[in-house]
């Protein structure tokens, strides 16, 4: 465009010229609005529609834009299909740079639109893509089925018809991203409003309990019906490898001060009536932690050779790493419950912020424990000893706090209700 941005310069002031600039306009717009190139990317769910908008049973080649690029630098369109997390609002804004002008933006259902049912409770997600990047038009739905698409397609057409070389295309602006305490200011209001009406109140109550000293309410609530619904027998699945029982009697060969969490006696009569489909679940400390996965990995009776997830879990007063592991040959798995008192050395208001227990790794044993304890450090604040490159994995590296706790506030977050 940046040629024809000079035509109505020379040609205005000659006779007709005017009529060959529209002209030069209708066409170079024509063969634009019926060529829109989309970037092949897909921020999220409503990605998946946009993928079938460009199958046979939609065939968005009706409308031009049947190639979709895998290098911005070759595409003029920007279809954000879902939520946009903070995280990931760099790149986007980097792939936007990247992609040449004249280029336009389509944001692609409620969460790109507002943050949908996302917006609150939430830290990480930015509420409207129009706070990163300039929307040129929104398209309404959880996710927009092909149709929709397609109509925000035509509409953008008919904005890209209408631009001329008098008043080119130019980069929209952005709104202002929201850092304000919404639910902090309406829950203070709320408060103001309600001492205000008691205040207003309070001398009609005192005369109307002067007057009317025996009175009592006739109010009652009504109460709702409970439904009964029969009970569903637990239907235990087939067991698969060793049974809990004799698995349990293998750990206690080497680690007798282990039990069975939720199990207040680790009996054999116990052990045997938990449901077959459910692993075992071991209570273990900290010391026996390493030694006793160690241990299972190698013995050739259980082969605990597979690591399905490290996690955690948030308490009042301690964290629990529960570490999952299975058995490829045999099937059976185990889960090893660790419990971590909270440092109550740090000072009560940098809790929040600051790292309160610390874990053996188990990444000397299985590999794949690297990414997911650097999860775990990141989400609860939780160390790893030994770890080969404990970092956050998900936030960025000055994230404050540790989102999983119960602890973790945040200047973004509006609660519902």
């Amino acid at each position: 465009m940046g040629v024809t941005n000079f035509l109505p310069k020379i040609l205005d002031p000659i006779p007709g010229g005017k009529y060959a600039v529209n002209m030069v306009d209708y066409v170079v717009n024509w063969a634009r609005a019926n060529s829109l190139w989309p970037l092949t990317y897909g921020t999220s769910c409503c990605a998946i529609e946009m993928m079938s908008s460009s199958m046979a049973r939609y065939d968005i080649a009706r409308f031009g834009s049947e190639v979709f690029r895998a290098s911005p630098r070759q595409a003029d369109l920007f279809i954000l299909a879902g939520t946009i997390t903070e995280r990931m609002a760099p790149a986007v804004q980097m792939l936007w740079e990247q992609i040449p002008g004249p280029k336009y933006v389509i944001g692609m259902g409620a969460c790109t639109i507002s943050g949908g049912p996302f917006y609150y409770n939430n830290y990480s997600v930015v509420r409207g893509a129009a706070e990163i990047l300039p929307v040129d038009v929104f398209i309404p739905g959880c996710p927009p089925r092909p149709e929709a698409l397609f109509h925000g397609l035509l509409t953008l057409r008919d904005k890209i018809l209408h631009e001329t070389s008098r008043d080119p295309w130019h980069e929209g602006e952005i709104t202002a991203p929201e850092t304000k305490d919404r639910w902090g200011e309406a829950s203070q209001a709320w408060a103001t409003l309600e001492k205000i009406k008691d205040e207003e109140m309070a001398e009609a109550r005192a005369k109307f309990k002067e007057e009317n000293p025996e009175y009592k309410s006739s109010y009652k609530p009504a109460r709702v019906t409970k439904e009964e619904f029969p009970e569903v027998p637990h239907n235990p699945g087939k067991i698969v490898g060793l049974p809990q029982a004799e698995l349990f009697n293998i750990v206690q060969e080497k680690f007798p001060s282990v039990t069975v969490y939720g199990l207040e006696n680790s009996s054999q009569e116990n052990l045997e009536a938990l449901p077959a489909d459910m692993p075992l679940d071991l209570q273990v400390s900290k010391k026996d932690y390493l030694p006793l996965i160690q241990f299972l990995k190698e013995d050739p009776r259980t082969l605990l050779n597979f690591l399905i997830d490290v996690t955690a879990v948030d308490w009042v007063d301690h964290f629990d790493v529960v570490a999952q592991l299975m058995s490829l040959e045999k099937g059976h798995k185990v889960f090893f419950r660790l419990s971590l008192t909270k440092d109550d050395s740090i000072a009560e208001e940098k809790k929040a912020t600051s790292i309160l227990a610390s874990a053996p790794s188990l990444c000397a044993l299985y590999a794949g424990a690297e990414w997911k304890e650097r999860e775990v450090y990141d989400m609860f604040g939780i160390h790893f000893e030994k770890h080969p490159d404990l970092r956050r994995i998900f936030l960025d590296k000055d994230f404050v706090g540790y989102p999983l706790r119960k602890d973790f506030t945040h200047p973004h977050i509006i609660r519902r209700g």
